[in-house]
């Protein structure tokens, strides 16, 4: 049994889990909200926190850490923009999980991972 192995593997070797994690954090960011399941909501999570805390310093280097996670310039500006001041007053906590009951296939539980103070269309 291996011991001490931090995160989450999901049955992917290193190189297809960065992707699937940088996918993930972009895409969350775009729409603010995205259907997925649970155990890639809480492994992308943590990564969303910090790159959402780098938004809020707003300064060169903060972006260029950002654009290490974040795939889409378009999708680096609105997060310094637009999402960064919107959480400004706030210290943590920008993510929330709100759970939609099972996939049909397989029966993996899914959820909707959003941002706590969503823009309003």
């Amino acid at each position: 049994m291996p011991h001490q192995i931090a995160g989450r593997h999901l049955g992917r070797n290193t190189a297809r889990r960065k992707a699937l994690f940088k996918g993930l954090v972009t895409q969350v960011l775009q729409h603010e909200r995205i259907e997925t399941t649970e155990a890639k909501a809480k492994a992308v999570r943590a990564d969303i926190e910090k790159v959402i805390t780098l938004a809020k310093r707003g300064d060169v280097h903060a972006r260029r850490l950002v654009l290490k996670t974040v795939n889409d310039k378009k999708v680096v500006e609105k997060l310094f923009d637009k999402i960064g001041p919107r959480f400004k007053e706030r210290n943590g906590g920008y993510t929330r999980i709100i759970k939609l009951g099972p996939r049909h296939g397989d029966a993996a539980e899914m959820v909707l991972l959003e941002l706590t103070e969503r823009e309003t269309e």
